[in-house]
């Protein structure tokens, strides 16, 4: 009783006086705010195309998640389910599995897009009783980019007669430019996501998984990391991206270059590639894909060029020069054929990483680009038509066939 009196005299004495109680060492720090990508799911046209798919229910659903936890663990045991079943609705939806959850096309990868993102914003906001540190949001902010990318979901059956393909696509860009955008690679990724196509040498099961259009995740290896595993198990992998209006490309060679262009983040970098063991960095990486195979096939309505350019300093000299036929000896990269954005880059780290598991010479892998995806004529407001619709299954319909002919001749 007397040790009571003494701590009720103290507490008393600190608030007549002013002084505070000291916090409690596990503390919450202060919820960080809204990244810049985040910030515009309060737009008239995220909010649609949410409503419209019927993801609108995800953000909500983890943030009552996130309330029910009682501790840290709980948390992260919450942000990797969501996150995963995020992924799987996603795949589910554009495979024409389960409800379509409204009118918007079930092809659509905006969906998965926006949701991630209303998810990351509540985490990043949540503010729990039990106290969270700065490095336990970020976990969780990884744990959920991760599992709702499907870069944690990639299986394959064990066993022989069944090739394995490994597909990455990308979230959408350039939103301030026009926020309705959808990147076909993302969609390509939900489309065929543990699919199996048919070749002339048996089935092939493709695995796919989204990257974001983001500097810092590459700087911080989320490509590597993802893909390590797995080249050493697969038979072909490729990474997509959206490139040029009206045509296919094979990328022959990509360089270690950062060209500044801003990411969703509306931060540019200008730079060499930073990569682990950056003294046996090379300036460029090569395809492996069978390119004269592909470019020569029947794959669909856009045209496919095996993209041999590039843009260098040259040995010995200070300014950059672009070279048709590719690189020469020496020189210093300033742009792959895929140009200096983050499509060169995932490229050049996925290939790079093959050839530095020793597996250049044994797994096909390498860059493709799709089409630019149009609206159509005329459409500067509404969120989709029937033209944009058609244009985006077109280009999935061609990765597909773009991927049967490089496994048959792989």
């Amino acid at each position: 009783m007397d040790s009571l009196r003494v701590r009720l005299g103290l507490l008393g004495l600190a608030l007549l006086t002013g002084f505070t109680v000291p916090p409690a060492a596990s503390a919450a720090e202060a919820a960080p705010s809204p990244t810049v990508e985040e910030q515009r799911l309060d737009r008239a046209v995220p909010r649609e195309i949410l409503r419209r798919s019927g993801f609108d229910t995800v953000a909500p659903r983890l943030a009552r998640a996130l309330d029910e936890a009682r501790s840290y663990a709980q948390a992260r045991r919450a942000v990797a389910h969501e996150g995963g079943l995020l992924w799987r609705r996603a795949v589910d939806r554009a495979q024409g599995r389960g409800p379509a959850g409204g009118d918007l096309s079930r092809d659509d990868d905006r969906p998965l897009y926006w949701a991630r993102l209303g998810m990351t914003r509540e985490v990043r906001a949540w503010e729990p009783q039990f106290g969270l540190t700065d490095r336990q949001r970020a976990t969780l902010l990884d744990e959920l980019e991760r599992t709702s990318r499907g870069q944690t979901a990639l299986r394959y059956p064990h066993g022989k007669g069944l090739k394995r393909i490994l597909v990455t696509g990308f979230d959408p860009f350039t939103l301030d430019r026009d926020i309705r955008i959808s990147n076909p690679s993302g969609a390509t990724a939900l489309a065929l996501d543990g699919t199996v196509i048919e070749t002339a040498e048996g089935p092939a099961r493709i695995e796919t998984a989204v990257f974001p259009v983001r500097w810092r995740d590459f700087t911080e290896g989320t490509v590597e990391r993802t893909l390590r595993p797995y080249l050493p198990k697969v038979d072909l992998f490729t990474t997509v991206s959206q490139g040029r209006v009206g045509r296919f490309d094979v990328e022959r060679t990509n360089g270690a270059w950062r060209g500044g262009f801003a990411d969703n983040d509306n931060i540019g970098r200008t730079e060499t590639v930073p990569v682990a063991d950056p003294a046996s960095q090379p300036q460029w990486t090569t395809t492996t894909l069978p390119y004269r195979a592909i470019v020569a096939a029947d794959t669909g309505r856009f045209p496919v060029y095996d993209n041999t350019g590039a843009t260098e300093i040259p040995a010995g000299g200070t300014e950059p020069v672009v070279r048709p036929e590719g690189p020469t000896p020496g020189s210093t990269a300033r742009a792959g054929g895929g140009g200096d954005y983050l499509s060169n880059e995932i490229a050049y780290r996925a290939t790079l990483l093959r050839d530095r598991l020793g597996l250049h010479d044994v797994l096909p892998g390498g860059h493709v680009h799709t089409p630019v995806l149009q609206f159509g004529a005329g459409n500067t407001t509404e969120v989709t038509d029937p033209e944009f619709v058609r244009n985006r299954l077109d280009i999935i319909t061609q990765v597909r066939t773009i991927l049967r002919v490089a496994a048959e001749e792989s």
